[in-house]
Formats: C-alpha cells, sequence, structure tokens
C-alpha cells in the first residue's frame, strides 16, 4: 500500500540541511502578529457582513462555536509542530501520520485557503482602496475595479451599479470588454515582491500593520458603542440556529488564516515552543475582537441592513459619522493588505516542502541565495493568485476556500489521534491527554436528548426525502452516524478528548456548505490526485523501486 507510505520523522530535519535553511528570526510575538494579521481581514472587514445578515445578532454564537472547532484544531496543530518544527503546515503533519496520499490531498487543499483564499481578500482590498481614493478625489474607472465575469453576469441581470457601469464604459479590444480588477492585481504584484526579498522585511511590515489595524478596530468598537440602539438586539436570532449556521462559510473564513503560523516553522528560533504559543494567543486575541464587533454591528443597525461588501462603512453611513469612513477605509486596506502579505508566505513554503518529498518539481524547492525565501515557490503562488483575479467570482472563492480549509482540519485533529503517547519535554508544548473513555459519550449523549427535547421532530426532518432536500440533509446524517462511530471508538480505543472534539467540531462545521461547494471540491480534489498519480506518485523520495 505505497500509497499510504509514511514519512519517518528523521527525515523531516534532513531536508533542511539538505535543501538549504531559511533565515531563523521570528520570535512568539512576531508568530503572534503573523496570526492576528492572517486572522484579522476580509473575514471582519467583508464578510462578517453576510454572516451577520443571515444569523443577526445571534451570530456571535457561529464566531464562538468556530473559535471552539479552531481552538481544539490549533491545539493539534501544536502538538503537530512540537514534534515537526518543520515548514509545511498540515501537509507535513498529514505525511508522518496518515501517509503520502493524504499528505498530497493536504497539500492540494491547503492551496484553495492561501493562494486561492487570496483571491478574494485581494478582491476585498480592491473595494476598501478604491473607496480609500474616492476620499481624496481619486476616482478609479468602473472597468479597472470589478472582475469580468460580475460585470458580464450584471449586464446580463440589467442590476443597476458597479457592474453594469463598468460593462458601458469599458473599452474594447477586437469585440473584448477590458474590464480587470486593477488594484487587486497591483497588490498582489507589491506582496509578492515584499515576500520575495525576505521574511525579516515581511515580518517588520506585518508587525507595524498589525498595530495599525487593532488601534483602529478598538477605535470603530467604541465609537460605534455609542450608536448602539439594543432594540437591534431583538430578535436575537431572528432565522433561528438555521439561519446562524447559514453563515458558517463566511465566519470561518474569518479564522482560517490561524494556521499560516505553522508554515512559518522553520524561519522561527524556537518553533517547539513558540509556534504553539503563537497560533494560540492569536486565536484568542481575534475572536473577542470579532464578538464585540459583531455585537457593535448588529447593534448600531438591523442585521437586514447589513448584506454589504463593506458593512462597517455602512453602518457609520448610515449614522452620519462621516469621519469614520475614512478611518474604517484605511483599516480594512491595512488589514487585508497584512492577510495578503500572511498567505502569500505560508503557500510558497508548503510548496517548497513538497518538493523536498519529490512531490512536486525541485525546481520549487530552490532557495533565494541571497534572501533565504523560497524564491520560485513565491513568484508561482504569485502567478497562481494573479492570473484568476481576471475572471473568478469572489463568492464562489469564499465558499471554496472555507470547505477545503475545514478539510484539512480534519485531518490534522485525526492524525494526531494516530500518534504515539509521548513523554512531556521541558520548553515544549504538549497536548494534555485527556481518557475521552466515559467523557464523549456522555457529551454526544445529553446532546441528543437535548436536540430531541427541544426538536422532537429533528431525525425525521433529516431522513424525509419527500421534502427536496434530502440532498442537503445528506450531510447532518452523516455526522450524526459519525458521532455515534467515534464515541464507540473512543470508548474502546481510550482516545484523548482534545483532537476528538476538534475532528467533530470541523465535521459539524461542514454540514453548513452547499451541496453545490461539496460537489466542486469532489472535483478539485480529484484533479489533485490525478497530478499526484502521474507525477508525485512516481517522483516520490519514498518510491521504493
Amino acid at each position: 500500500m505505497s500509497l499510504f507510505r509514511k514519512k519517518p520523522l528523521s527525515h523531516v530535519g534532513a531536508d533542511e540541511s539538505a535543501h538549504g535553511s531559511l533565515h531563523k528570526v521570528l520570535s512568539v510575538r512576531d508568530l503572534t502578529f503573523f496570526g492576528i494579521a492572517a486572522i484579522i481581514g476580509a473575514g471582519s472587514f467583508s464578510s462578517i457582513g453576510s454572516a451577520c445578515f443571515s444569523g443577526g445578532p445571534g451570530v456571535i454564537f457561529l464566531f464562538i462555536i468556530c473559535a471552539v472547532a479552531c481552538g481544539f484544531t490549533a491545539m493539534c496543530y501544536a502538538e503537530f509542530a512540537s514534534r515537526v518544527p518543520a515548514s509545511g503546515s498540515a501537509y507535513t503533519y498529514a505525511y508522518v501520520s496518515f501517509g503520502e496520499v493524504f499528505a498530497w490531498i493536504i497539500g492540494w487543499a491547503l492551496l484553495m485557503e492561501y493562494s486561492i483564499g487570496n483571491i478574494y481578500v485581494a478582491f476585498s482590498w480592491s473595494g476598501y482602496f478604491t473607496n480609500l481614493m474616492e476620499g481624496f478625489n481619486i476616482h478609479v474607472p468602473e472597468w479597472l475595479t470589478i472582475n469580468y465575469s460580475e460585470a458580464h453576469q450584471s449586464f446580463i441581470d440589467n442590476v443597476a451599479g458597479e457592474g453594469l457601469a463598468a460593462w458601458a464604459s469599458a473599452p474594447e479590444i477586437g469585440g473584448l470588454k477590458i474590464i480587470f480588477d486593477l488594484p487587486a492585481v497591483v497588490i498582489n504584484i507589491i506582496v509578492t515582491w515584499l515576500v520575495y526579498v525576505g521574511t525579516k522585511e515581511s515580518r517588520n511590515a506585518s508587525n507595524i500593520m498589525v498595530m495599525v489595524k487593532l488601534a483602529i478596530i478598538v477605535l470603530v468598537i467604541i465609537v460605534g458603542a455609542f450608536y448602539i440602539d439594543i432594540e437591534n438586539w431583538t430578535p436575537f436570532m431572528p432565522n433561528g440556529f438555521g439561519g446562524v449556521m447559514g453563515g458558517v462559510a463566511a465566519v470561518f473564513f474569518a479564522y482560517i488564516g490561524f494556521d499560516a503560523v505553522s508554515t512559518l516553522a522553520e524561519e522561527s528560533k524556537n518553533p517547539q515552543r513558540d509556534l504553539p504559543r503563537g497560533m494560540i494567543y492569536s486565536l484568542v486575541i481575534c475572536t473577542v475582537v470579532f464578538v464585540i464587533l459583531a455585537l457593535v454591528l448588529t447593534g448600531m443597525v438591523s442585521y437586514s441592513e447589513l448584506n454589504v461588501s463593506d458593512p462597517l462603512a455602512e453602518v457609520f453611513s448610515k449614522k452620519g459619522v462621516k469621519w469614520m469612513l475614512f478611518v474604517v477605509s484605511i483599516a480594512a486596506v491595512v488589514a487585508m493588505t497584512s492577510v495578503i502579505l500572511v498567505f502569500q508566505m505560508g503557500q510558497p513554503r508548503i510548496w517548497m516542502s513538497m518538493s523536498r518529498d519529490g512531490l512536486l518539481p525541485k525546481k520549487f524547492a530552490t532557495i533565494h541565495p541571497k534572501y533565504k525565501t523560497p524564491g520560485f515557490s513565491t513568484i508561482m503562488t504569485g502567478l497562481v493568485v494573479g492570473i484568476p483575479l481576471f475572471f473568478t467570482n469572489p463568492k464562489f472563492v469564499l465558499d471554496f476556500t472555507s470547505i477545503g480549509t475545514l478539510f484539512a482540519f480534519v485531518l490534522v485533529c485525526g492524525g494526531v489521534l494516530t500518534l504515539p503517547v509521548k513523554q512531556k519535554e521541558p520548553g515544549k508544548f504538549h497536548l494534555p491527554f485527556i481518557n475521552g473513555k466515559f467523557i464523549l459519550p456522555i457529551i454526544i449523549l445529553i446532546t441528543f436528548i437535548l436536540i430531541f427535547y427541544f426538536n422532537p421532530d429533528f431525525l425525521s426532518q433529516q431522513f424525509n426525502i419527500s421534502d427536496g432536500n434530502a440532498a442537503k440533509n445528506i450531510p447532518m446524517i452523516v455526522f450524526l452516524l459519525l458521532c455515534i462511530v467515534m464515541a464507540v471508538l473512543t470508548f474502546i480505543k481510550n482516545l484523548s478528548l482534545i483532537p476528538v472534539l476538534g475532528l467533530l467540531s470541523c465535521c459539524y462545521l461542514l454540514t453548513g456548505m452547499e451541496a453545490s461547494n461539496w460537489i466542486w471540491f469532489s472535483v478539485w480534489l480529484l484533479i489533485g490526485l490525478v497530478v499526484y498519480l502521474c507525477y508525485g506518485y512516481r517522483k516520490s523520495k519514498l518510491n521504493i523501486k
């Protein structure tokens, strides 16, 4: 079963010495700031609006649920980071726990999280940057601020707005409308260059941007608190808990950045101690910020008015606080720049690790002799982000990225369950072992009792195929069966509680994804498997001849 061949832990450290090492310049503060830089961005300045519209003020419960799921997952990442202090994030972790084919699948899924996710962030960045320029009386033509597919769809649907204006005013070459998002393309080029020239330079830029955006977000919360009307918090969950879960893709997108910290292991001064702290610290700080921000937004205006791409600017515009529009635009531009920066650092290091293992061509593992960065992989990441900017739909990218990331998180939590128990070592993170033998079955039993008490028809609703929602109910049915299976396995094998809860939490969030997302994700994985079987399987350094 060579598809499941595992990479020995002894080989992980040898890769660095064999291919050249990166600059070890990052401290726990730097890693925490990188985590905050990646988490507070498009999620807090753009996608939080659609989440509030779907769930109302009760969306804070979804933020907390996502934070708990990410918290369990972060501890699993931390356990792996303390044992496998190397670049590659979940890809490397899967390689030593599940085997090569799962490692490839993770690497392929992370391509969505970092590179494709950056496409959405770049689009959001462009919107806020354009608004900021308008504040300086600098107008960027509509045909240079929107992607072609959105403008074309607006023309077909005859919907008034930026898209229709762009289609009407765009120049033509050979009958083809010239429409593309220039600011998004430019920021991708600038960030790619910054990541290419060095980790220290990227660190300094990231730290400055994090301090600026945190200061501005605190100002937003303080000023917004004076305009809160508690009547807007009623009803608290206008669309029920189903409405709250309807925003799972948007809310989870806000959290996916914390695992980017694990890709920086090779540039950390003390990765076995600092990586876990950086991930957990950044997750806690950002969760508090998100919950408070959601309460302020839904308190300032009705949740029904927040389904916009720039919700923070929208609420202050409706309250007539014009000067805050300028402040919010600056904060959004800075915040999203830092997200693009961190994601643009993460993807090349995953490709570098995959290349070191022979799963990608050797060129991806080359280290720049002067800058000590994975130069070729960085340039390729810039192209993977930059080219789709000309034709991709942001909504599709948002959902696509979230499902891929959750899938990676599930495998990380499951991977920890396969690791042998180790003794605690001073100066290294150690995942506490809590025997879930009795605790998990009790938790699941109580949960089921509460569900059936408050919704006696829950089970019949899930298995009812006559209501036309059979396909939509399949993920929930699978999740319920998974809960039962994990309860039995935990009881029999005395599994550790934290990774099991992380696995189940992430699987629960996956139930909120649309069926179309699953179809596209399956197609994406199928393409990845074809690439692996045609190249990676044969070229792998673990290939036994």
